[in-house]
């Protein structure tokens, strides 16, 4: 009795990853358990914590692929391998709701950079219905059973935009905001396509609400007049859900990429993560190789870390990696290969920061690399391999990328974003709580739950890789680098900020993530 107790605890451990166990594999998962010292619960949670970092051919787990998992997490503790976890955009697992069961499963196609049509379309559908479920739970949008017009909650119930047909009065609906003929904007959702007038929207009023754009993608809470013309008076964004919330509703569900991990892991986690008081993150954006000021202030920077008590952990080093683009016009290949090669020299020069910190690089918008489609790969090793050589300490990182510290998800996107974002704003933002354009930015995308949420006529993404560029659930800290001056912003529990242009005016930050505290430094 005990034992099949044991192997329905196992097989439930696993169905919550999206994985099956077969016969065999199952015997191998008990045997492991029989050869630990800790708890059945423990040791599932240290066994599972290594299924990403295999390479799994099918949802259900062979005999060869549970050993492999069994070898990969013998003798390693879960807390060493989550200290610090770089995740890879193209790493990533695709999770997509079902609204019909109300639960998000795992895609288990593997993704292609070159989709089809139907690729497109599913990109809308799951942006919709990621932020159509999360909006439900929200208590504003969930109509109590015995209130019939909902006149005593203050409630305010969702219509799709078919049921519009033949209604008068106000209604609440959200859709995907499209400009699907020149000058003329529509919504929809996955029931019908309507034209709008936006000459007398207004936002809410509040900074929660950003602001709303001209794309096809961005998704917007309205209230409407219907009455013959689809008029539309007030608009913003979904409500934010508490990432706490998220998390219940995702539980066991790897949404970050590094790893599941259970509330008992977390609470360990944190615990270590607080301890680490003297880890910093130096973060630096715009890094020109090819320009002397800012090699001089780069090795300035080194110096100074070279002389503290305790060296920073990470540094993060974020493009453009030159002062002009580096497109087909581009013929010094092997100039800017030697670049990174004395980048490398310049590092390994500091002996304390090149054999204890760890260099993270992560490519601009204008980098070498296939396109300007997002998310971007991690730069060729044609040009890096040399600096390679001089930091054994290395992770060359794709844009965006994410990191997590013990228990803390920090997500890091290079882009020139925020004056995309002003450029295509067709509702202007609410100055009633800030004006801020930086703030407007960061109530947008994690509103929107996306880093881009532009429109791929003006920032293509790559298809089926769409959930790469997703906030959901909403992570601790997200860094923005941008060419705009250098900014903080800390909102409904989140840490975003830009380090600033490192190369323009000298600015730069520096992260604790113990404490969330974040220090904007210039030379």
């Amino acid at each position: 009795m005990e034992q099949q107790q044991r192997m329905r605890k196992a097989q439930l451990k696993f169905k919550l990853r999206g994985l099956t166990l077969s016969v065999d594999a199952l015997k191998a998962v008990l045997g492991f358990l029989d050869e630990q010292y800790l708890p059945d619960e423990e040791a599932l949670q240290h066994l599972l914590a290594e299924v990403d970092k295999i390479s799994l051919k099918s949802n259900v787990l062979s005999k060869e692929a549970a050993l492999e998992l069994i070898s990969a997490a013998t003798g390693v503790t879960s807390s060493q391998q989550n200290a610090l976890l770089v995740v890879d955009a193209f790493k990533l697992p695709r999770f997509c709701y079902d609204p019909i069961r109300k639960m998000f499963y795992r895609y288990n196609k593997t993704p292609s950079v070159h989709g089809d049509a139907r690729s497109k379309s599913a990109l809308y559908k799951d942006r919709l219905q990621l932020l159509h479920q999360r909006l439900i739970r929200d208590r504003h949008f969930a109509k109590p059973a015995f209130d019939m017009d909902g006149s005593r909650s203050g409630t305010c119930e969702l219509s799709s935009l078919q049921s519009l047909l033949g209604c008068i009065g106000r209604r609440w609906v959200m859709g995907i905001v499209s400009q699907l003929e020149d000058g003329r904007y529509y919504l929809e959702d996955l029931s019908a396509t309507i034209p709008i007038d936006l000459s007398q929207a207004i936002s809410f009023g509040k900074i929660s609400n950003g602001e709303l754009h001209n794309c096809c993608g961005r998704i917007a809470a309205s209230k409407r007049h219907f009455s013959g013309s689809f008029l539309i008076s007030t608009c913003g964004f979904p409500p934010l859900e508490g990432r706490n919330i998220s998390l219940s509703v995702t539980a066991g569900l790897d949404f970050f990429g590094a790893g599941a991990l259970s509330y008992d892991e977390i609470s360990r986690l944190e615990v270590l993560e607080r301890k680490a008081v003297n880890d910093m993150f130096v973060v630096i954006s715009d890094v020109w190789l090819d320009d002397e000021q800012t090699m001089r202030n780069l090795e300035v920077v080194l110096d100074g870390f070279e002389n503290v008590d305790v060296v920073p952990s990470v540094f993060i080093l974020m493009g453009n990696f030159l002062s002009r683009p580096c497109n087909l016009s581009f013929h010094s290949f092997g100039e800017l290969r030697s670049h990174f090669d004395k980048l490398g020299t310049l590092i390994a020069s500091h002996t304390r920061i090149s054999s204890t910190s760890k260099f993270v690089l992560i490519p601009g918008p204008e980098d070498p690399g296939p396109s300007s489609v997002l998310p971007r790969p991690a730069l060729p090793s044609y040009f890096t391999k040399e600096l390679a050589k001089h930091v054994p300490n290395v992770t060359f990182a794709s844009n965006p990328c994410r990191i997590r510290f013990f228990s803390q998800e920090i997500v890091l996107f290079r882009e020139n974003l925020l004056y995309r974002m002003r450029r295509l704003c067709i509702v202007t933002p609410s100055d009633e709580e800030t004006t801020e354009p930086f703030e407007h930015l960061v109530a947008t995308i994690t509103h929107q739950s996306h880093l881009c949420p532009l429109p791929l006529t003006s920032q293509p993404i790559v298809w089926e890789y769409d959930h790469a560029m997703r906030l959901y659930p909403t992570p601790h800290t997200i860094v923005l680098g941008d060419r705009t001056e250098q900014k903080l912003f800390k909102y409904m529990g989140v840490t975003a900020f830009s380090p600033g242009s490192f190369s323009v005016d000298g600015t730069f930050a520096a992260y604790r993530p113990a404490t969330q505290e974040v220090e904007l430094s210039s030379l």
